[in-house]
């Protein structure tokens, strides 16, 4: 594969004060998924093809690449990215999530039509603030 145009992935973690069990079920089952982020139709399944339901932005098709308990889930998202969400158990409960949006390209546009750079620029901060705010309140409230 080319890497001639790559962006570098986003990465954010963060460190929750909850279980790994409890934050499994918020990155690993739909109703956890869309509670912090979006409407789904996620399974826990690898090869389960599923849809995003991106609001304004349509309905995002994904089939799911990797499912490892406790440690990995890994999807692909729409025609070009990947996502992958890793968790590490650490002492006295608390769980690091990290999540990773790779597959960007300066040459190439979305489904939309955008240019990867200005998406990927939007998508940093969003993921920011779902990862840092919103799946906190929600394994942590």
């Amino acid at each position: 594969m080319s890497t001639q145009g790559a962006l570098p992935e986003i990465r954010k973690t963060v460190i929750l004060n909850a279980p790994i069990e409890k934050v499994w079920k918020a990155v690993a089952t739909s109703e956890g998924i869309a509670a912090w982020w979006m409407p789904n139709t996620f399974e826990p399944v690898e090869g389960h093809e599923f849809i995003l339901y991106a609001g304004p932005f349509g309905d995002s098709p994904c089939k799911v690449t990797e499912i490892n308990p406790y440690r990995r889930v890994s999807f692909k998202w729409g025609k070009d990215w990947q996502l992958t969400f890793e968790l590490s158990e650490l002492d006295n409960g608390k769980t690091e999530f990290t999540l990773i949006h790779s597959g960007w390209d300066e040459a190439q546009v979305t489904e939309f039509g955008q240019p990867h750079p200005v998406v990927r620029g939007i998508m940093d901060g969003g993921w920011e603030n779902i990862v840092k705010n919103k799946l906190v309140e929600y394994v942590e409230g």
